[in-house]
């Protein structure tokens, strides 16, 4: 019997470790794993090897590869299917980049990425399934079809798609190697001391809430997660910084400023729809609110993206402007800042 290690899904990939027993007659690599990992058939191994997914004591094998006793077998698969129906559905697209095999979109803030439990509609998925009907990667049923990573519903910015399964092995190896390179914009409370650092603590889901996240302090529980970041612009009680992810946890960014106390502005899940730095004044208080009415949600925008283009190998890179509530806010900000120091002259 083969000893297995499977690794937990990090954005929407799976990793797995098998070592073939000492007595493991040989046998074509794509029939070993279609055995051994579930809803992993045999022509989704071989996409898998193809793109180079597939290593075999640390070299990377094709699918008619024989598994000799005692190899060390490592797999990078994009998740696998959900029995979720899934409506097409004509959703207008900001469409970024697009070529045979990658589509880059810009989400707009509101809109969920994947269906799941309470949205089967509406989402980033819905509209895809629209636009490439006539693709076969979106027409397998499959709840997540060219998804190599996702940003949260109220969170914008820039995503990249793969539009056939070869891009889809290439990108989700990228990004389990960690050689893309994902940046953010976000306001949060306060002034992190220092401008510039890393937040590192293991993220995993809240026992006490299943719908938000939590930094552990005993390393053994969740999952690593490292986020850089810079301070790019001081407002007094709130500050806009840039966000260099290492890790793509669930909420990450969310979660580790809300950890060292800077929770992000308007962010009602972790503690930023208060009014957290600032005066009492009655004069403040209502302009904190206005700020809330005009960006209704937390303010994170995934600023920009690169990545190796899946067939080309050319170093691709993509950036966005902010979206409009997150400008307006900055600006109120800057006007504040300015007549505030304007009075104190």
């Amino acid at each position: 019997m083969a000893e297995e290690e499977s690794f937990d899904q990090q954005e929407l990939f799976e990793h797995f470790r098998f070592k073939a027993d000492p007595r493991q007659s040989l046998l074509r690599i794509d029939k070993y794993l279609s055995d051994r990992i579930e809803n992993a058939s045999r022509t989704r191994v071989q996409n898998a090897a193809n793109a180079g997914n597939i290593l075999v004591n640390n070299h990377p094998v094709k699918p008619n590869y024989k598994v000799k006793p005692g190899d060390i077998v490592q797999v990078v698969l994009p998740t696998p299917p959900r029995d979720t129906e899934l409506i097409a559905e004509n959703i207008p697209l900001n469409i970024v980049y697009e070529d045979d095999d990658v589509l880059v979109v810009n989400k707009e803030p509101g809109m969920v990425v994947h269906p799941a439990y309470g949205n089967y509609t509406g989402t980033l998925v819905n509209a895809l399934m629209w636009h490439f009907k006539d693709l076969p990667l979106f027409s397998t049923g499959e709840s997540r079809p060219g998804l190599v990573h996702r940003i949260d519903k109220n969170t914008s910015g820039i995503l990249v798609i793969a539009k056939n399964e070869f891009a889809l092995n290439r990108l989700s190896k990228q990004f389990f190697d960690r050689t893309t390179d994902r940046r953010y914009n976000a306001l949060v409370w306060g002034i992190p001391d220092p401008r510039e650092g890393t937040i590192t603590g293991n993220i995993g889901r809240s026992a006490k809430d299943r719908k938000v996240m939590q930094v552990f302090r005993d390393e053994s529980e969740g999952k690593n997660a490292i986020t850089h970041y810079k301070v790019l612009e001081d407002f007094g009680y709130i500050s806009f910084v840039e966000c260099k992810l290492e890790t793509g946890r669930t909420h990450q960014i969310r979660v580790h400023f809300s950890h060292i106390k800077h929770p992000l502005f308007n962010d009602e899940e972790y503690g930023g729809n208060q009014i957290i730095k600032g005066t009492t004044f009655t004069k403040y208080q209502q302009f904190i609110k206005n700020c809330f009415k005009i960006l209704p949600r937390q303010a994170l925008h995934a600023k920009s993206l690169a990545f190796d283009h899946p067939v080309t190998g050319k170093r691709l890179t993509f950036d966005s402007d902010l979206p409009d509530d997150m400008q307006q806010v900055i600006d109120k900000w800057r006007k504040y800042i300015a007549g505030r120091e304007s009075e104190n002259v």
